[in-house]
Formats: C-alpha cells, structure tokens, sequence
C-alpha cells in the first residue's frame, strides 16, 4: 500500500504541474518548468512501474488473479490509515 500511496501521490504531483504550467504547447514552458515536470513524471513513472512489479510478484506467489490483487492494493491505498 505504501508503494502505491507514493505512486498516488506522484501522480498528483504531475497532475498539479500540469494545471499550474498549463499546456506546453499553447504556453511554451520555461527550461526550469520543463525539467522540473520531467522529473516529476519519471519519479511517477518509475513508482508505478514498482507498484506493478510487486502486485505482479505478489498475486503470482498467491495463486491469485493479478487484477483482484491490484484492485484491493488501489483500494486500501485510498484508505486512510489508522494511526497507533
């Protein structure tokens, strides 16, 4: 769940980049602007190819069908969690 909490949150991030800088095309975007949303998009990409390879990893040695396994893990990432 904490991979993909980080992969979610990425993901904001890149999303909250896009709306602030708008369109690259219609408003060119500086180079800091363009690095920047560069690597925001490659931290996302690479937590969620993790996420991927772990929900894959884990429903192969479960036996378990890869959808349902991600399902549940995208479900109790939106959960919030209980602190102890």
């Amino acid at each position: 769940m904490q991979k993909q909490r980080a992969a979610d949150e990425a993901h904001a991030r890149v999303e909250e980049l896009r709306d602030a800088y708008g369109a690259p095309t219609a408003t060119p975007w500086s180079e800091i602007q363009t690095d920047t949303y560069e690597t925001a998009w490659r931290a996302w990409r690479d937590l969620a190819r993790d996420v991927q390879a772990t929900v894959t990893e884990y429903a192969k040695d479960e036996n378990r069908p890869r959808n349902d396994v991600e399902a549940e893990v995208k479900r109790a990432a939106k959960t919030p969690s209980e602190e102890v």
